[in-house]
């Protein structure tokens, strides 16, 4: 032994120190993180077969240990740390030597590649960190940050510390829409960094809030952080879930827990909404704070310019109200609706009882001890009912008669007012009423007649559609309320495009809701929602462009339209055209939604041959091979140093101390704490590969929601973009910043923005309800 070291401890310090050297050295991080594998495996090879490196493990086949596992205690709760008295045994860190021990970790290594990298579950996930990257990048080419800064500090300017307020609200504004950090930063600290300095703010807050408010990407969805952690969390929380079932003496964790052990990269977006905007909140009411206090720090500026005209609030903010109230109102009392007529050719299979009863003693003292006793005699009382009606009920094959029984109930509670046609006539109804807002002085008939079509379109619905009319004569009824809301839509767009804050704010604004939107609505996963994001960051460039070099950009609002009715004509028509019969309205719908389709892929190469024409093509594509390269190499290389931890025994080492707690807050809080500090030195991507698969099995093994644990890593992860002295926030800030603003002043600056980085967490903690309210919510 070596300074009264046990050999596992001194392994993990060799592990860390070559892990701290490789990033040190100068060399790209994804290839030291590898070289430091290498590199230790080497060392704490010779150190063993010198016979340095002593392990003084628990010696299993003593009495001490063999009473121990008779009295009920699960071998894998026994570890040195618990039972300290138990009799030891000394034995090299390389059980088998290291020969043997490089033998089976090239081969796990090799399958593990395949599982994670290649070919694995996860592989699809990891598609949509390149169509994030891919959006980020794209977006940000489109000068899409300096638009908003410029518009942005024209709104808040006025306000004490108003050029901060605007720069937080810029950058969650980018958070949501790109999720690039280094970007992020360097667009705005090229952007506003000078013109706060101009205007006298203190050269520590303009850098604190401008590093601060580019991490924001980190956590607000689309988030790179967490479709990477949520990859991990996944397979480490159902394996986890699964140890503890076994533990309790359970089959599995559906059994144990009374529901499967499932967390997606979708509910942690779900999870990551509120927590995101409260921490935006808090950048922007210190700076706010900050303002009154020292006023001389962060002065206001009054000589900003207005965005746009007057506006009516009453247009913009109350009709707009009253029409969404009117909406819920309607469906609360059932004027709106579904209008559904699909009927299942099988009939419902019978309720199970809300636990699994049919268990051994120990399941059920462990089930009785999760659930509580009420739960589980709701449980039998309910099993003893299934059982006396012969069991649970199985789906059976309905015949021609209960489907047409079923079909008539279905019309006959049918909503006058579908669902689908209230949304989206209400929808143009408020953006008529919002261009209305926005320019008040214009003469409102053609909006007027906009509204008078969707108040035509309803009416239209509720006495002349039913749920039984089909798509093709529902869209012929439409159609002349709808051409008199096109009508007036189209002035309404041309008013609200006379807006600066509209024209700047509300493209990006439907591209992140449609991305967000089609996640958090259960309606696609996010690969899918990546790439429908990435493709229209290359639309919302490509019209930029033009409009730069002062060309017409009809071909690309042409095929923003062409999605749009793609979509619509998908949802409303059946478009198989394999079936027997095929009425002539789904073939027309067929014809239109091919043409829409070609010229939406038409509109996307051409919007791809502006970019490269214009110069902007090459390097979008440049830069999102070199980040999605380093994040894959990364993975990669992070899976060898794990192994390398694996090998001498590091990672249950770590483990039996984590468990050696008997209070899983502390746990965690430990946990926390080294994550934390870690952010020091270390990237977020090496703490997710690297540590979080070490701690993993501990932390989601025990009664804590995953989304909350997952959420809580990765805001905590958040802050290594932020500490010094390797904060990556800092030094892209640093490499932006004008000479005199030093070193010191974005140390100094960060330290508030840190404390609030810690102050999110605490709430967090001690009110997850932030966390879990939105999936909760959603999936209700």
């Amino acid at each position: 032994m070596i300074f009264g070291l046990d050999g596992v401890e001194i392994g993990l310090l060799i592990v860390f120190l070559c892990l701290f050297g490789g990033i040190l050295s100068g060399f790209p991080v994804a290839f030291a993180i590898s070289g430091a594998g290498i590199m230790a495996f080497t060392i704490i090879a010779l150190l063993d077969s010198a016979g340095l490196l002593i392990h003084q493990a628990i010696d299993t086949s003593s009495q001490a240990y063999r009473d121990l596992v008779a009295s009920g205690v699960h071998p894998d709760k026994i570890s040195v740390f618990r039972y300290g008295d138990l009799p030891r045994v000394a034995q090299h860190v390389f059980e088998n030597g290291w020969e043997k021990a490089l033998d089976q970790k090239v081969s796990f290594l090799v399958n593990r590649m395949n599982e994670r990298v290649l070919a694995g579950q996860s592989i699809e996930t990891l598609l949509a960190v390149l169509m994030f990257v891919l959006m980020g990048i794209t977006l940000e080419r489109s000068k899409i940050a300096n638009d908003l800064l410029t518009t942005m500090a024209r709104i808040f300017g006025p306000l004490p510390g108003g050029l901060a307020v605007s720069v937080v609200v810029v950058g969650a504004f980018l958070a949501a829409s790109t999720g690039i950090v280094g970007a992020t930063v360097v667009t705005m600290g090229l952007l506003s960094l000078p013109t706060m300095l101009r205007h006298r703010y203190s050269p520590e807050l303009a850098t604190g809030v401008i590093a601060a408010s580019g991490t924001l990407g980190q956590i607000i969805p689309p988030s790179i952080v967490i479709v990477l952690l949520g990859t991990l969390a996944g397979d480490l929380y159902s394996a986890a879930q699964e140890q503890r079932a076994q533990l309790a003496g359970c089959s599995d964790a559906l059994t144990y827990l009374g529901q499967a052990a499932v967390v997606s990269v979708g509910t942690l977006f779900q999870a990551a909404i509120l927590p995101g905007i409260m921490l935006a909140f808090f950048y922007g009411a210190y700076a706010f704070g900050y303002a009154l206090l020292r006023p001389h720090k962060a002065p206001p500026v009054p000589s900003m310019e207005a965005v746009g005209e007057k506006v009516s609030l009453l247009w913009l903010i109350g009709v707009p109200a009253l029409i969404l109230a009117g909406l819920v109102g309607a469906a609360e009392i059932g004027w709106v609706g579904s209008q559904s007529t699909r009927v299942d050719s099988y009939s419902d299979a019978g309720k199970t009882a809300v636990l699994r009863t049919n268990v051994s003693e120990q399941c059920k003292a462990s089930m009785i001890a999760l659930h509580g006793q009420e739960k589980w005699d709701q449980a039998v009382a309910q099993q003893a009912r299934i059982d006396a009606a012969g069991g649970v009920a199985q789906s059976v094959q309905l015949s021609a008669q209960e489907q047409q029984a079923a079909l008539e109930k279905l019309v006959a509670n049918a909503a006058p007012i579908g669902t689908g046609i209230a949304v989206a006539y209400g929808l143009m109804a408020m953006m008529l009423t919002f261009a209305r807002g926005v320019s008040p002085s214009m003469n409102p008939r053609r909006i007027l007649v906009g509204l008078a079509g969707v108040v035509l379109a309803l009416i239209v619905d509720a006495t002349l559609i039913g749920p039984l009319t089909s798509p093709g004569v529902t869209t012929l009824w439409l159609a002349l309320p709808t051409l008199l809301v096109l009508y007036g839509a189209r002035d309404a767009v041309r008013l609200m495009g006379r807006n600066e804050l509209l024209t700047v704010v509300f493209p990006p604004l439907i591209l992140i809701v449609a991305v967000l939107g089609s996640i958090l609505g259960g309606i696609t996963n996010p690969t899918p929602a990546a790439a429908l994001g990435a493709g229209g960051a290359i639309l919302l460039a490509a019209y930029r462009r033009l409009q730069d070099e002062n060309r017409s950009g009809k071909v690309i609002v042409g095929t923003t339209f062409a999605i749009v009715v793609m979509i619509l004509v998908g949802v409303n028509f059946d478009l198989r055209l394999g079936r027997d019969e095929v009425p002539i309205e789904d073939i027309l719908a067929f014809i239109m939604a091919k043409a829409a389709y070609l010229y939406a892929v038409f509109g996307l190469f051409y919007g791809c041959v502006v970019l490269f024409s214009g110069r902007v093509l090459t390097p979008i594509v440049r830069e999102t091979a070199k980040v999605t390269s380093m994040v894959f190499t990364i993975l990669i290389g992070s899976q060898l140093l794990n192994l390398v931890i694996i090998s001498f025994g590091g990672e249950h080492y770590i483990q039996g101390f984590l468990k050696s707690f008997d209070n899983e807050h502390s746990v965690f809080l430990i946990v926390m704490l080294v994550l934390f500090f870690l952010g020091f030195v270390l990237d977020f991507l090496e703490i997710i590969y690297i540590v979080i698969p070490i701690v993993g099995p501990v932390i989601y093994g025990g009664t804590f929601d995953p989304k909350w644990v997952t959420i809580m890593i990765a805001v905590n992860l958040q802050t290594s973009f932020l500490t010094p002295p390797f904060g990556f926030a800092l030094f892209y800030l640093r490499g932006v910043a004008p000479k005199s603003v030093t070193t010191g002043h974005i140390y100094r600056g960060i330290i508030p923005f840190v404390l609030i980085q810690v102050l999110g967490l605490v709430t967090l903690w001690l009110f997850p309800g932030v966390v879990t309210i939105v999936p909760n919510l959603l999936g209700q």
